[in-house]
C-alpha cells in the first residue's frame, strides 16, 4: 500500500508502468574502480487515485537535495530565462526586492536574476557548489529548506523561485510550506516543473528515473501549489513543452470587515422600517437560512408579528435563535399586518408578485435586496 506525495490518499494498487533494469540514478556514473558496483534497479510508476499524481514510490537518491544543472549554461536557455525573468520582474515589482531561488546550484539562475535587478539569494545543499557560489560574490544559504517550521536565514522574503527541482522532493508539501513561512504577506513564487502532460503524449519512457518522484501535469501542479497555501496567478508551458512555469502568490485570509458593515446597514434600515408602523404591526416573509440569519442579526426577536412561509414542515414552528411563530400564507388575509418584509432571497420576486396579487392592497411591501429594502408596494 502507498500513499501520494501531496495529497496523502492511497495510490492506485496496481502501478501504471513497471521497468526494469533502469539505471539507478540519473548523476552516479561509475569510474572504473566503482564500474563492477553499478547495478540497474526496477522502478515502479504510481497514480494517486484522489488527486491523480502519477509517482515512484520509495527513498529518494542520496543527493535530492542538491541541484545538479547544465543545461543552463546553453546560450539559448540563458537568453530565454534573461527575457523571462525581466518581465516576471516588470510585472509583479520585483525589482530590488528580495528573492530566494530553492536550489540554486552553482548559481546559474542566479547570475540571471541579478543581472534584471532582483536582489536575488539563493538556497542550496551541496557544500561544493555553496562554496563556489560565495568565491564568485553570490550570496548563498547551506540549506535544504524541507521544515515548514524553520526560519530560513534572511527571511522573510519578497518572492522565491524553483526550477525543476521539486519533482525530486520526497515531501513537496514541506518544501512549498517552508517556502510560504518564509515569504512576506502576498510574496510571489516562480515554480517550474517538468511537463508530464508531454511526457504522455510522446510516450516517452525514458523520463521514468528514481531522481525523479513526482511527475506533475499541469493539473496536478495546480493542485499542489493551491493544497500549500498558494494563489495560482498564471500558468504556462514553455521551452519546447517541456516545463511547466507557474507563478504564484502566497495566499492571504479574506478580509470580510465589510461584511460588518453590511450587517450594520440592513440593520439600521430594517430599524428604521419598523419604527413607521405601530409595534408588531410588521410581518416577514422569508424562513430561510437568509432570512433567519437577518432576523436574528437585526434582533428582531419580539418585534415581528410573525413570518410567513410556504412549507407546511415549518408552519405551527418558530424561528430559530428570534423565536417568531412561523405561519402559512393564508394568515395574511385572516390577520393582515401593515407592512410585510419581503426575504426569500431567490424567491424574493415570486413572492411580491404573489402579495401583489392575492392579498390586500393595503399591506405595505418591500424586500430586503442585495443592496438594502426597496420598497415595491
Amino acid at each position: 500500500m502507498h500513499f501520494c506525495r501531496v495529497c496523502g490518499n492511497r495510490t492506485f494498487e496496481a502501478p501504471l508502468i513497471r521497468l526494469t533494469g533502469m539505471p539507478a540514478s540519473a548523476q552516479g556514473f561509475p569510474d572504473d574502480r566503482t564500474l563492477h558496483d553499478d547495478s540497474g534497479c526496477d522502478v515502479e510508476v504510481l497514480q494517486c487515485s484522489s488527486c491523480g499524481l502519477v509517482q515512484i514510490p520509495g527513498q529518494p537518491v542520496p543527493y535530492y537535495r542538491e541541484v545538479i544543472r547544465s543545461a543552463s549554461i546553453s546560450p539559448e536557455m540563458q537568453a530565454f530565462r534573461r527575457d523571462q525573468f525581466r518581465r516576471l520582474a516588470d510585472k509583479y515589482g520585483l525589482h530590488g526586492r528580495r528573492l530566494l531561488e530553492i536550489g540554486c546550484g552553482k548559481g546559474e539562475y542566479l547570475s540571471l536574476l541579478r543581472e534584471t535587478g532582483i536582489d536575488a539569494w539563493g538556497s542550496e545543499y551541496a557544500p561544493a557548489s555553496v562554496e563556489y557560489c560565495l568565491d564568485v560574490g553570490l550570496p548563498v544559504i547551506r540549506t535544504f529548506p524541507d521544515n515548514p517550521d524553520d526560519t530560513i536565514s534572511g527571511a522573510p522574503f519578497d518572492s522565491f523561485a524553483s526550477f525543476n527541482f521539486m519533482e525530486h522532493w520526497p515531501d513537496p508539501n514541506a518544501v512549498l510550506r517552508s517556502a510560504s513561512r518564509n515569504l512576506v504577506d502576498g510574496g510571489i513564487g516562480l515554480v517550474e516543473v517538468p511537463n508530464f502532460d508531454m511526457i504522455v503524449r510522446s510516450a516517452m519512457f525514458s523520463e521514468f528515473i528514481p531522481d525523479h518522484l513526482c511527475y506533475f501535469t499541469r493539473e496536478t501542479l495546480m493542485f499542489a501549489l493551491h493544497y500549500n497555501g498558494f494563489e495560482v496567478l498564471e500558468s504556462d508551458v514553455l521551452w519546447y513543452d517541456y516545463i511547466i512555469s507557474a507563478v504564484v502568490r502566497k495566499r492571504q485570509p479574506l478580509n470580510l470587515g465589510y461584511f460588518v458593515k453590511k450587517q450594520e446597514q440592513i440593520t439600521t434600515e430594517i430599524s428604521e422600517f419598523l419604527d413607521r408602523y405601530p409595534a408588531m404591526s410588521v410581518a416577514v416573509w422569508g424562513a430561510g437560512h437568509q432570512a433567519l440569519a437577518v432576523m436574528a442579526m437585526a434582533g428582531l426577536g419580539g418585534k415581528i408579528l410573525y413570518v410567513v412561509d410556504s412549507a407546511p414542515f415549518k408552519q405551527g414552528r418558530y424561528t430559530t435563535a428570534t423565536h417568531i411563530p412561523i405561519v402559512s400564507p393564508s394568515e395574511l388575509t385572516a390577520r393582515p399586518p401593515a407592512a410585510v418584509m419581503v426575504m426569500a432571497a431567490s424567491y424574493s420576486d415570486e413572492v411580491v408578485g404573489t402579495l401583489q396579487k392575492s392579498y390586500p392592497a393595503t399591506i405595505d411591501v418591500v424586500v430586503l435586496r442585495d443592496d438594502g429594502l426597496e420598497r415595491v408596494r
